[in-house]
């Protein structure tokens, strides 16, 4: 933190905002270390706080807004690519998705806190069709609450930030140490999720292979009514409930055929998580879409509108 502060000190408040915008617009370098450099030079009276709360808020309303922007005009698609940098892109969406479901607007102030979902939670408004007048107090909300956290624990705890700083550019095992620390959450998730997926490597299709013989097939469609509103498309004859109501909806899905699953999520997660589901429930004769939806209308293949969720929750 010693040399954060020296860092941010010597190169001043550009640094502060071109950080701050950079991480908004997704590149994986976290903003929290020179935030709480600039609460405690604010506490050392070397910098003001009202100058760094504007150009954080400047910052992070811009990048904000243009993932926005872009979540209102290209839809899913820029959640998805969005979430291929994150530390959980195969529940990325569907987790925001949780967030905004259970929270609305408010959200946007929580999902600053919290990795996985502040990253898309602009573009997930966006694609949800939130009013940019909702919008903007509530992101604006966020980056107040976020920033003025980061900047008062920075200004209160100046004195220790400074000491364990001094600790560890004194000793190399410190530095090492906190650096392996740092190092444990990014590891652990990749970890988890290597072994999530090999634990899922059930067999899959292809949609071809689905396409040869869609009669033989009983196929459910995962995403969450919002995506599929929102979309308006799917598979032909595909059913679609939601996915809480599994246990209670689980004896509409047919024994007598294999089942097909599909999502919009990467690698087939959802499909690979509702087919564990559906093996304790009895229901064995199950494979993920390889590739998913998009894989689906990539290669051509027919699609079918339909005005709502409800309505496909009919088929």
């Amino acid at each position: 933190m010693h040399q954060t502060l020296e860092f941010v000190l010597r190169h001043g408040y550009w640094v502060l905002f071109l950080w701050v915008l950079a991480e908004q617009f997704g590149v994986p370098i976290p903003s929290p270390p020179v935030l709480l450099a600039m609460g405690a030079l604010v506490g050392h009276g070397e910098r003001s706080l009202g100058t760094s709360m504007a150009l954080i808020f400047v910052a992070s309303i811009s990048a904000d807004f243009a993932w926005y922007f872009m979540g209102r005009r290209k839809g899913y698609s820029t959640l998805r690519t969005l979430c291929r940098i994150s530390l959980e892109p195969d529940s990325c969406v569907s987790s925001t998705q949780d967030w905004f479901r259970r929270l609305g607007g408010w959200a946007l102030v929580i999902g600053k806190f919290i990795p996985g979902v502040g990253s898309i939670a602009a573009p997930m408004a966006g694609a949800t069709r939130m009013h940019w007048w909702k919008f903007l107090p509530f992101d604006g909300a966020g980056i107040v609450v976020w920033a003025g956290t980061y900047l008062g624990a920075g200004y209160l705890f100046r004195a220790q930030l400074e000491d364990v700083g001094r600790l560890a550019s004194r000793t190399s095992v410190g530095l090492v140490a906190i650096l392996l620390i740092l190092a444990m959450w990014p590891l652990w998730k990749y970890w988890q999720r290597r072994q999530f997926l090999r634990s899922l490597r059930i067999a899959r299709i292809t949609p071809e292979e689905v396409m040869e013989r869609l009669s033989d097939f009983a196929i459910v469609d995962l995403r969450s009514a919002t995506e599929l509103n929102w979309d308006g498309r799917r598979i032909p004859g595909a059913m679609w409930f939601d996915r809480a109501e599994l246990a209670q909806r689980h004896h509409t899905i047919p024994r007598d055929k294999d089942i097909v699953l599909y999502c919009t999520c990467p690698n087939e997660s959802t499909s690979a998580r509702v087919a564990l589901e559906l093996q304790k429930l009895g229901i064995t004769r199950v494979r993920p879409l390889a590739g998913g939806f998009e894989a689906w209308r990539d290669r051509g293949l027919p699609t079918e509108a339909i005005e709502s969720a409800a309505e496909s929750s009919m088929a």
